[in-house]
């Protein structure tokens, strides 16, 4: 529920490398979320022969914003009521990613708390969050406002991917999607903290091109 391509600033992970790992560990659905963009969502769903979830990773000035099931870019920079609008008005779902995960300036926070009622779906596990507190106050927060509850891998490498999954019913479109969720089973380990140097790197390759 949570997977980066090339198309992001920091990740060189090829599309077909992830169909394969997929493929490889039985996975039937994803959600590609990349930064800032769309793009490698959409080619996903052309060439996988599994379920893609069209998202992207939005930043405010207050942390990142995931919009699923999306049919355009959503730019960064805008604040988080206009971020969710734009994500309403596409017929998406909001997503919080990584919330309350101290290590990463991206995380949203204590904002949560003032548009909890717009949250359709939260992460409660996210691999790339050191400690397991963070996923503590995220589930206790999914409980709290009975927000259904996914899981990421948050992977920008193949070896990353599986490392957190949601075990749903199947599902045929966003509302469907919702109900699936809200009867998951949330599974996930911790990504070895080395691997965020292959997203350091990736950074740093972008940024001189």
């Amino acid at each position: 529920m949570h997977i980066h391509t090339e198309y992001s600033m920091d990740c060189t992970m090829p599309l077909d490398k992830i169909i394969a790992r997929c493929q490889e560990l039985g996975i039937n659905c994803v959600a590609i979320a990349d930064h800032g963009t769309i793009e490698g969502g959409l080619r996903m769903r052309e060439l996988a022969p599994f379920t893609v979830i069209v998202a992207e990773e939005i930043l405010t000035p207050y942390g990142e914003i995931m919009g699923m099931f999306l049919k355009e870019d959503i730019p960064n920079g805008l604040s988080v009521e206009e971020t969710i609008a734009q994500i309403k008005a596409q017929g998406g779902l909001v997503c919080i990613p990584h919330a309350f995960d101290i290590f990463r300036p991206s995380a949203l926070g204590e904002k949560i708390e003032e548009i909890a009622e717009q949250i359709d779906v939260i992460e409660v596990f996210n691999s790339r969050s050191p400690l397991l507190r963070s996923s503590a106050k995220a589930l206790s927060f999914a409980e709290k406002y009975a927000i259904p509850q996914s899981a990421g891998s948050d992977a920008h490498t193949p070896s990353e991917i599986g490392n957190a999954y949601v075990e749903i019913p199947e599902f045929k479109g966003k509302d469907d999607f919702l109900q699936a969720l809200a009867q998951g089973r949330v599974f996930g380990r911790r990504t070895n903290p080395l691997t965020h140097f292959s997203s350091a790197w990736a950074k740093l390759k972008n940024f001189k091109r």
